[in-house]
């Protein structure tokens, strides 16, 4: 399960619905953006973490197959967060440097420093 927060870019993974005829509105591979992120509690599908989207407001579900729900969220297992480019990051440690320099990296973490071993010699 991924951490999500308000203002977070998400795309969406799943987009169909089983037993739902009228169109949810989220499209797989489509990005969009948490307003809303919380536990939601649902009369019909349990208990689930649930996101609403800045993009798309449900409305009131008061429709013939509606369970009087207003602005429901959609199950946060639907969407997984956007991530950045790692391939560019990598890529940018290719490029070349002037001596001495580390390579510009922006989303590349660095690599701690390690004590080098420390090495006995042996009596024969």
């Amino acid at each position: 399960m991924y951490n999500f927060h308000v203002g977070q870019k998400v795309v969406c993974i799943d987009g169909k619905f089983k037993n739902v005829s009228i169109d949810q509105g989220i499209r797989k591979g489509q990005i969009y953006t948490i307003r809303w992120v919380g536990p939601y509690k649902h009369y019909i599908d349990g208990e689930f973490i649930g996101v609403k989207l800045a993009e798309i407001d449900r409305g009131n579900d008061d429709g013939p197959e509606g369970y009087g729900a207003a602005d429901m969220p959609f199950r946060a297992t639907r969407f997984r967060p956007l991530l950045k480019d790692r391939l560019s990051a990598l890529k940018n440690l290719l490029a070349p440097t002037p001596k001495g320099e580390k390579p510009y990296a922006p989303d590349a973490p660095e690599e701690p420093k390690r004590k080098a071993p420390v090495r006995k010699k042996e009596e024969v």
